[in-house]
């Protein structure tokens, strides 16, 4: 399967359209190292080369996140939610030992990337990538967070969330990053009722444009969903008479993924 062309990922196309919003948040979270442990809005807007007003909402909106906590009034700190995915990091740890000899089997099948992801509250942690040898730039790196409602990746999670999160996490305003992102909660619904029925997610540049993915989750002990595996390609590489091919390939390697999971006591 690997040595057909309709698999490959192509080379040199850079992506577009990211939330700059959401890079930025980004950018303010990796400022802090062990000899910055408080930032000043002041410094956070000079090194963003924004204005203050502009630094401090980016500010406000980690801090309402938890991502951020005001330190006494002479600047920000990091929040709990950091500490928390930290800790779900670590806790992940096993389940990448396992999975990153079943993702390598998965790109050395398909010819494209491969992700490992779990869910965080309401956001979502790239665990590991396994690169195809292609330059296929995503949103998704290791260690990034990104929104539970955009990817392929991401809705192989949320759909198979309990009922009471998925109402929480769908309470609030949901991030648009392309015109192809679900934003709408009612209709984010009806789609995870669907995935959750045909038992992976397909999604075509809901995250980065130009990006089809497929998702599938892993569960671990008792059935629960711990993790999804996942394939990125540039849509336009992979006509839809393929997609099955995709989808066949993730969930098998998801499938043994859960069985190794299921047997090491991971839950």
């Amino acid at each position: 399967m690997s040595g057909s062309s309709s698999w490959n990922t192509g080379t040199g196309r850079e992506r577009s359209g990211r939330n700059s919003t959401a890079d930025r948040a980004l950018d303010v979270l990796l400022m802090f190292d062990d000899d910055r442990l408080v930032l000043p809005a002041a410094e956070v807007a000079s090194r963003l080369g924004v204005a203050r007003s502009t630094a401090y909402r980016y500010l406000q909106s980690l801090t309402a996140n938890g991502f951020l906590e005001e330190s006494g009034g002479s600047g920000f700190r990091l929040g709990p939610r950091v500490i928390d995915l930290a800790r779900l990091a670590r806790k992940g740890v096993g389940l990448s030992d396992l999975a990153r000899p079943v993702m390598r089997r998965l790109v050395e099948r398909t010819g494209m990337p491969v992700l490992l992801t779990r869910r965080a509250g309401s956001a979502v942690v790239c665990l590991e990538r396994e690169e195809a040898g292609t330059a296929l730039r995503l949103s998704y790196e290791r260690g990034q967070v990104l929104s539970i409602n955009a990817g392929a990746a991401a809705l192989a999670l949320l759909a198979w969330a309990p009922a009471k999160e998925l109402d929480e996490l769908l309470a609030g305003p949901l991030p648009r990053y392309t015109d192809a992102t679900h934003a709408d909660p009612e209709e984010l619904r009806a789609h995870l009722a669907e995935i959750r029925e045909q038992g992976y997610a397909v999604g075509r540049g809901e995250l980065d444009p130009d990006v089809l993915g497929v998702g599938a989750p892993v569960r671990g002990e008792g059935g629960a969903v711990v993790a999804a595996l996942s394939i990125a390609a540039f849509s336009h590489r992979v006509p839809d008479r393929d997609i099955p091919l995709c989808v066949e390939a993730v969930r098998g390697a998801a499938e043994d993924l859960s069985t190794q999971a299921v047997r090491m006591g991971i839950g």
